[in-house]
């Protein structure tokens, strides 16, 4: 047993962890804030450091509060998203960008920037203040609160619905540009590739323009396709995966087996199975693989976002190793193999035989 100091000690360090926690909100919403006032664009399009008089002179606004900034800005270099020199002279500080900022640029090719403000939308943070009434008493948070299922609402609220999809086409972006570069030989022989709940098309044609022998299909609901950009060899197809998928080499699917039950996921795969070749047919999954350890670069993204699926989605979950066999084998694809890619998700390659 330790001294009553180091006791002591480690009481105060487990306050001061629930201190930290008990505020990690603060974080989120600051950047949210940064990033509704082109923050992260100001500064970076400044060329060099930047005044806190100077960066409100560019927001969007006719009279800009310069000390509510300035106190957003001093959460935002503490936590590393940008930096400050303060002047010995006592004069303003000034600004600079970070790796961090660079991801939450609007106006860049890749940024994450609409992922943090959709995920920070009441639709999406309102649910999360009843997981602890739904581990009493079921149900899905989202629906407590929204009085109906996440895929039913979101085409109701445009604005949304908008944000939504522009969220996951730049993580599409993110994600895609990873996993193309580094799993060439997932991709070179096939020769048509589906799609599979692929929004507006951001996915396959990021695969469509490293790999342009391949025909690619993107596949969704009418209503979304409809609003998809065109792409060059890709072409939009509407349906619905629970009824039937377009026929192809391979079928891919990101981040959209999380939504889902296990009954749901099967049934999603053996029409997998249909859509493609007895021989040599595939599907590619790009998913999260939940360690139970944690991931050392990521941190707790994997078990945070098994937590987003527990508030939005009814049977909704991240998955460990073991549930992605049994559930690939249960929807007709009992061979696979787990590829790591320099991404937080992880790619899933799985065969018919």
């Amino acid at each position: 047993m330790g001294s009553v100091e180091e006791e002591r000690a480690a009481l105060l360090r487990g306050q001061a962890e629930v201190w930290d926690l008990m505020f990690a909100f603060a974080d989120s919403l600051a950047l949210k804030a940064a990033v509704e006032l082109r923050v992260p664009d100001i500064v970076h399009s400044h060329g060099g450091p930047i005044t806190l008089t100077q960066l409100a002179s560019k927001i969007d606004a006719t009279s800009p509060d310069i000390s509510y900034l300035a106190r957003v800005m001093r959460l935002l270099v503490r936590k590393g998203v940008f930096t400050a020199d303060y002047p010995s002279s006592g004069g303003e500080p000034q600004y600079g960008a970070t790796d961090v900022s660079k991801w939450l640029l609007q106006d860049a090719d890749l940024t994450l920037a609409p992922m943090l403000l959709m995920e920070n939308d009441p639709v999406q943070s309102d649910p999360w203040h009843y997981i602890g009434n739904c581990v009493k008493e079921g149900g899905v948070p989202f629906e407590k609160v929204h009085g109906e299922d996440f895929w039913y609402l979101i085409p109701k609220k445009p604005k949304f619905e908008k944000l939504f999809y522009a969220a996951m086409a730049c993580t599409s972006k993110v994600v895609m540009r990873a996993v193309v570069s580094e799993c060439k030989d997932v991709f070179a022989n096939i020769g048509s590739l589906v799609d599979v709940a692929g929004g507006i098309g951001g996915a396959i044609s990021e695969v469509v323009k490293a790999y342009p022998h391949i025909k690619g299909i993107n596949f969704d609901q009418p209503h979304v396709v409809a609003t998809a950009p065109a792409y060059n060899g890709v072409s939009h197809v509407g349906g619905n995966m629970f009824d039937t998928i377009p026929k192809a080499d391979a079928v891919m699917m990101k981040w959209i087996l999380h939504d889902w039950t296990e009954e749901d996921g099967i049934k999603i795969l053996k029409n997998c199975r249909k859509a493609i070749p007895e021989k040599n047919g595939k599907v590619i999954l790009i998913d999260f693989v939940v360690k139970e350890d944690g991931n050392k670069k990521y941190g707790d993204i994997d078990v945070r976002f098994d937590l987003v699926m527990l508030a939005h989605n009814k049977g909704g979950r991240e998955r460990t190793e073991e549930e992605w066999k049994k559930l690939l084998g249960a929807g007709g694809f009992p061979r696979y193999r787990i590829i790591k890619v320099p991404s937080v998700l992880h790619v899933i390659e799985a065969y018919p035989q």
